[in-house]
């Protein structure tokens, strides 16, 4: 699958259009332990690969997922894999057997809204960082991403955004270039 995600600026007007227009799917306290690769160098070949810890509703659940490098010139647009797991700390322990080390960890609040089928739109509050607003979508392929794109910048648009940013929350905080 690819995940097609645009991400904007917000400020509170932005998130109050989201929150008057939408319904809120859950509130959630998101940690991401982000790993660095024993051989190569992820900030070079775009890639990622964290540990989500979600809290909400009084559960929790925890996901180990591979990011690939971006596809799409002016979105957050790339391969995603996801799996859900039971043990986080055996997998990091795995992790850092085999020579992964942690990097960064990013948190923030983010509040879940159902906007379409298949499309969420998202506000975040990152620690040490601010408010931003994002959409995504799941596509079966590549044929689908740049009329996807358009869909997801024209909605943020209307919500109010102005300013739009391609890099992750962790290149933010790490100063990372576009």
């Amino acid at each position: 699958m690819i995940e097609v995600e645009l991400k904007g600026y917000a400020d509170e007007d932005v998130f109050e259009r989201v929150r008057e227009r939408f319904e809120l799917i859950r509130r959630e306290y998101q940690e991401d332990k982000y790993f660095a690769h024993p051989c190569r160098d992820f900030s070079e070949t775009d890639e990622a690969l964290r540990i989500r810890r979600r809290k909400f509703d009084g559960h929790f659940e925890v996901f180990l997922t591979y990011k690939g490098p971006k596809i799409d010139p002016t979105s957050k647009t790339r391969q995603e894999v996801e799996v859900q797991i039971e043990n986080p700390k055996g997998h990091e322990c795995i992790l850092t057997s085999l020579g992964f080390r942690p990097v960064f960890t990013v948190s923030k609040v983010r509040e879940k809204y159902y906007y379409d089928r298949g499309i969420i739109i998202a506000l975040d509050e990152v620690e040490n960082l601010g408010k931003f607003v994002e959409m995504e979508k799941l596509v079966e392929d590549g044929e689908e991403v740049e009329s996807t794109v358009e869909e997801l910048r024209e909605v943020l648009k209307s919500l109010g955004v102005e300013r739009f940013e391609r890099r992750s929350y962790l290149e933010l905080l790490l100063g990372g270039k576009d």
